[in-house]
């Protein structure tokens, strides 16, 4: 059976996220965009009516599910949560290491070079959020004591895991996170 390209809305999304992703919201311009997409002027705004401020939506959209779906896959066949933990580090530590090792998150790179556009921060939130409580459901799950701490206290290590393995060129960074994680803190059934 033969995959069908993707469509054009589909190439604006993923196009537009990985180059937010390498030169920020406001080092890509339209044209660029539009060449890189192989996609026509007009397609633009019929898909994403105010242009780049919603294709910037949609593409952080579209990067958040890649993240919630890289979570569920670590946590769903963990033996605990430590475990969920440890396998997401090295999954992100592995994507890191396909991708361009200067590259930002993706959320932060498409929203946050915007600090006064509030639909793009609350978006950003809202996105963030999802994660926040894809892992917190995890560790209630795993019996965590305080599972809303918990995801909070991963999300900000992983944050800032992100942010020194970049300055770092070192994916290693990522992998000794559940190292550094405060296990004491999370008491866990066992």
């Amino acid at each position: 059976m033969t995959q069908r390209p993707p469509n054009t809305k589909d190439r604006l999304i993923v196009t537009a996220a990985k180059l937010f992703q390498r030169s920020g919201y406001n080092g890509v311009g339209l044209a660029e965009l539009l060449a890189e997409a192989q996609a026509p002027k007009g397609s633009l705004y019929h898909h994403f009516p105010k242009g780049k401020p919603d294709l910037a939506l949609a593409a952080a959209s579209w990067a958040s599910d890649g993240m919630l779906n890289m979570i569920a896959a670590a946590f769903d066949d963990a033996a605990d949560f430590r475990d969920g933990v440890t396998t997401l580090c090295h999954k992100i530590a592995k994507l890191f290491d396909t991708s361009a090792q200067w590259e930002t998150c993706p959320i932060a790179a498409t929203l946050f070079e915007s600090p006064d556009n509030r639909a793009f921060r609350e978006h950003a939130d809202r996105l963030y959020e999802s994660w926040i409580i894809e892992v917190r459901n995890h560790a209630a799950r795993f019996g965590v004591s305080d599972p809303e701490n918990a995801a909070d206290t991963l999300f900000i290590v992983m944050q800032g895991g992100w942010q020194l393995a970049r300055a770092r060129r070192d994916s290693n960074v990522l992998r000794r996170l559940p190292n550094l994680f405060p296990w004491n803190s999370l008491r866990q059934p066992g």
